[in-house]
């Protein structure tokens, strides 16, 4: 009996100085932990020592940037010829001179002209006109924006139209048509390049001599369109 009960007593001895050991080295080892994970240790309880919480940076490696590339030119703005498209949808007959005039004759050129203003004409007249040759059933245009004032019909004009300028003061006079365009009546407003007419040999023209009559005049009464004071053509449709 009694060889039985010392391994028995002895091995409780040891289990007893084991709880002991853990009894007494819990505190500080529980305390370790609760420091580590961020945890209060208990109330009255001894911390021996803290484990320091190490924050260790990481580098994170930008995202690499793409070249920026520099934005197209802008493409340079493309210049139009200042006679463009008429109301009616006609091309205008050439870009305008220095007085904003359009040529009265599409497809005449400035170079082209002959200035016959001062030229005499039967029982002493002056021409205070401009001739401008072209072939017939060349369309005759208006040179600037206005409206219809007068569609005559005379023996030494022939086919003629009067052309009253947004000033109500400067009258264009065409003669020689050969007809009028369609749908032209008195009164009708104008953009400059509209057809009026086209170029002929009515009047007092030579048979075959195409070609148009054009004025320019200031009056100080529209109604009087007939007699205002001519001034030259030539320079103003240069």
């Amino acid at each position: 009996m009694r060889r039985f009960l010392l391994p028995f007593t002895l091995g409780a001895l040891c289990m007893l100085a084991v709880v002991m050991a853990v009894g007494r080295a819990a505190p500080a080892l529980f305390g370790r932990a609760n420091v580590a994970l961020g945890w209060a240790p208990r109330p009255g309880a001894r911390v021996i020592a803290a484990i320091p919480v190490v924050t260790i940076p990481v580098e994170v490696p930008a995202a690499p940037v793409s070249p920026t590339h520099a934005p197209s030119a802008t493409p340079a703005l493309v210049a139009r010829s200042p006679g463009g498209t008429s109301r009616n949808g006609t091309e205008t007959a050439s870009v305008p001179g220095a007085s904003g005039l359009l040529i009265p004759v599409r497809g005449v050129k400035a170079s082209s002209l002959v200035d016959t203003y001062q030229q005499a004409r039967g029982q002493g007249r002056r021409h205070d006109a401009i001739d401008i040759l072209a072939p017939r059933g060349t369309p005759v245009v208006a040179v600037a924006d206005g409206v219809v004032l007068k569609l005559f019909r005379s023996e030494r004009g022939g086919i003629t139209l009067y052309h009253l300028a947004p000033d109500r003061r400067t009258v264009y006079y065409y003669a020689h048509l050969d007809r009028y365009a369609a749908g032209m009546v008195e009164g009708r407003g104008l953009r400059r390049g509209d057809v009026l007419g086209y170029v002929g040999d009515t009047g007092d023209a030579a048979p075959g001599n195409h070609h148009l009559h054009f004025e320019v005049t200031t009056t100080s009464d529209p109604k009087k369109y007939w007699g205002g004071v001519p001034q030259n053509p030539y320079p103003l449709l240069q």
